[in-house]
């Protein structure tokens, strides 16, 4: 027997109609479709980049020249030795105290006259008869002039006694007195000559002589020329010197000034009494103040660490006040200068890693409404941290520091958040 429902279907009909879950069922996929695409879409939309904001403000700026430098003795005394000989031991050590004039370096033993060969003794008599010869000489000769100032003595005395006029003429008696005058004078002459002749001759002995050199009257004291302290000892044991070899240095280690080797640039930016702050001398300690005294004129190479060649001008500081703790400072001990060559109280600043360079033109991006906008500047004096705008900015805008390649003009923009 047929019931109702079945003949309110076809036998052909094999489907039933969908409920609502089989609807839901079938229409996830497509859902599923939609949120992928969603999603890659907002993947792909163009995010803000994340940058850092810096403020351009009204601000004092310092412009300095910074370097590492060191200090130094201002006036150092190198002592050498005076004679050759042989010098003995020093016992003085570096930071031992002299005083000028006092204070005894070292001794030195004159070295004794070197021995003769056969042939330089030989030499050396025929020089000492050469010169007993010549003695001889001028003996002889002193001899005869003698003898003529003698004659001539005479006979001025026998015309001075004939005093009748007209018994000598006029003429006789000038030549009378010319002639002794004459004869005194060779005498003089050839008693000097004869003074000569023995002093070669002493000359000529003392090379055949040798004397001892190691008399304690022999020896030669090397004093400090100043008061001070022993800055370095070049040598120090026993040793055979020559005139003119470095035994030590001396020198003030109080009285010390501050040479920095700057760089050819920047020194032609620096003159004498540029304010100094000298750093790094002492840990935390605060800077100490200077001023520059000199610049050399003359520059010289220095190859960097990074092996480029630099021209390099030698600038000297004199400390304008040194406290306590500053005395211990030494020769040679290093400091880092920093020289003001250039200050304004109130200027237009921005910070300077908000800056890049295109072309001659110093060009950064201003956050305007969520975007970066490229604008051209002027700048001036620059520190290495800000930098003086002299048009292009005003104060309380927002630029972008270090910003990225991805940044262009217009490019959207967001603030970096600290977490």
């Amino acid at each position: 027997m047929a019931t109702p429902d079945s003949h309110d279907t076809a036998p052909w009909d094999s489907k039933r109609p969908s409920s609502g879950r089989h609807l839901v069922r079938r229409s996830l996929p497509w859902f599923g479709a939609v949120l992928l695409l969603a999603l890659i879409g907002w993947g792909l939309w163009p995010k803000p980049i994340i940058v850092e904001f810096g403020v351009v403000a009204r601000a004092p700026l310092t412009v300095r020249v910074s370097e590492e430098g060191k200090t130094r003795v201002r006036n150092r005394y190198v002592v050498a030795a005076p004679v050759a000989g042989k010098m003995r031991r020093v016992p003085l050590k570096p930071g031992d105290t002299v005083t000028a004039g006092q204070s005894v370096l070292t001794t030195i033993e004159p070295a004794a006259s070197p021995l003769l060969d056969p042939r330089a003794r030989a030499q050396a008599q025929a020089v000492v008869s050469m010169h007993e010869a010549a003695r001889g000489k001028a003996t002889e000769s002193l001899a005869a002039v003698r003898s003529a100032l003698k004659m001539a003595e005479a006979d001025r005395d026998r015309m001075r006694a004939v005093r009748r006029e007209g018994t000598i003429s006029g003429s006789d008696r000038d030549r009378m007195e010319s002639e002794a005058a004459v004869k005194a004078a060779e005498t003089r002459a050839a008693e000097f000559s004869l003074q000569v002749i023995d002093y070669e001759l002493a000359q000529a002995r003392a090379v055949l002589e040798r004397p001892e050199g190691a008399l304690s009257n022999n020896l030669v004291e090397v004093k400090s020329p100043v008061t001070g302290c022993v800055l370095k000892v070049m040598q120090e044991s026993e040793t055979i010197v020559t005139p003119g070899t470095p035994i030590l240095e001396i020198g003030d280690p109080t009285d010390i000034e501050i040479e920095a080797e700057i760089l050819s640039r920047d020194a032609v930016t620096m003159k004498p009494g540029d304010a100094v702050d000298i750093e790094q001398w002492s840990g935390n300690a605060s800077p100490l103040k200077g001023r520059v005294r000199r610049i050399e004129p003359a520059a010289f190479t220095k190859i960097s660490a990074l092996g480029v060649e630099e021209q390099r001008v030698i600038a000297l500081s004199d400390l304008v006040e040194v406290p306590d703790a500053a005395k211990s400072l030494g020769d040679r001990y290093r400091v880092e200068v920093r020289v003001t060559v250039w200050h304004a109280d109130d200027v237009l600043a921005v910070p300077s890693g908000a800056l890049f360079r295109e072309g001659n033109i110093w060009k950064t991006y201003i956050y305007q409404n969520g975007r970066a906008r490229l604008t051209p500047i002027e700048t001036g004096h620059s520190d290495g941290r800000l930098t003086e705008v002299l048009s292009g900015l005003r104060a309380g805008d927002k630029v972008l520091l270090h910003p990225p390649d991805a940044v262009r003009d217009g490019t959207s923009v967001t603030e970096r958040r600290d977490m």
